[in-house]
């Protein structure tokens, strides 16, 4: 059940969190308003205990050293599951892959709450006021983050940050030798989601036949069953083996056409020239060339599997679609059905 897996979620969500309140600053104005001091608020993950930032700033905790302020700093304070947002019981789902057009099983995302903490210290009120001003209106009361949760599906989802508390505390209370701190909370919750591990190994997770039995007789009776097979089949070439030339020109319209080979031609079967994939529905007649060549008058269907019909030039080759096609369709192309009763 255990297995070994890493999409640094969490990590991506604590630093999307963090990036939100880089880059605020507050200003001091002189009596005339015009501005003499522009200063960017520091911010640190952590707590927001005295202590610990005093320690970042000085490791000798006996110079006489007061933290200096303003500054914020954020944690991660708790996760909870959000059932309100679980949407189906499905364990595992198939994706293409980011880098690679191979599909790959991951498990379906769960909804996880992950409680946030911004603390916000200052020794001015004025200073508290205008750093709080430049929060305060991005969140009604939320704000969304686009985060990739699981980069080997390229999974980008829109985190909305829900701004649900704010505490205030003002420290003023003390003697002289007592130094006055603002301190206000903000409680935030992050609704992402996490993702389980990831598996290239998918082999037994693709349908590669439906079958649908009827029984139209009595419970356990076979006696007037109808079995009804579909199998995907590919809508164009892969492999590249040219079956034929197109021997003249032909417009979008037209179902005769004449061709040379030196292959056997099938009815019944498709093939493609140039974007577009045809039916060939009978062989009207054939001349022989040479010893290896033939010509055919072959009359077709166009444009099968939703391909556009196009005009097509003499010297064309015909690409004929067969087996070896259907094994090789790639994750996100068209494709057919070969339907079969018994």
């Amino acid at each position: 059940m255990f297995e070994y897996f890493y999409h640094e979620i969490l990590r991506r969500t604590v630093i999307s969190f963090g990036t939100l309140f880089n880059g605020i600053t507050i200003q001091k104005k002189d009596s005339d308003g015009d501005t003499y001091s522009s200063v960017e608020v520091p911010l640190a993950y952590g707590p927001k205990q005295k202590f610990l930032a005093r320690i970042e700033q000085s490791p000798d905790l006996n110079r006489p050293v007061q933290m200096s302020l303003p500054r914020m700093s954020f944690e991660m304070v708790g996760i909870s599951y959000d059932s309100s947002r679980k949407v189906t019981n499905t364990q595992s789902f198939l994706a293409k892959s980011k880098d690679t057009p191979q599909l790959v099983k991951t498990y379906v995302p769960v909804p996880y709450n992950i409680e946030f903490e911004l603390a916000i210290m200052t020794k001015l009120n004025d200073d508290m006021l205008q750093i709080v001003e430049q929060i305060l209106p991005y969140f009604q009361p939320s704000f969304n983050l686009t985060i990739d949760l699981n980069s080997t599906i390229g999974e980008k989802k829109d985190v909305p940050v829900i701004l649900s508390n704010l505490n205030m505390q003002d420290d003023y209370e003390g003697d002289y030798s007592t130094r006055r701190s603002l301190v206000y909370t903000l409680r935030f919750i992050a609704k992402t989601y996490l993702f389980g591990p990831t598996s290239s190994d998918i082999s037994t997770d693709i349908i590669k036949k439906v079958t649908i039995g009827f029984n139209a007789g009595s419970p356990g009776s076979s006696t007037r069953d109808l079995r009804y097979s579909i199998t995907p089949v590919a809508a164009k070439n892969y492999t590249g083996n040219s079956l034929a030339v197109l021997n003249e020109d032909i417009d979008s319209a037209g179902e005769l056409i004449k061709i040379t080979t030196s292959q056997t031609l099938s009815e019944r079967s498709y093939f493609t020239i140039d974007n577009e994939t045809m039916y060939l529905e009978k062989i009207i007649n054939s001349t022989e060339l040479n010893l290896d060549e033939h010509s055919y008058n072959i009359r077709v269907q166009r444009s099968q599997y939703a391909t556009v019909p196009q005009n097509h030039v003499a010297g064309a080759e015909l690409f004929l679609i067969d087996s070896a096609d259907h094994q090789l369709i790639e994750p996100g192309d068209d494709f057919g059905f070969s339907m079969e009763y018994s």
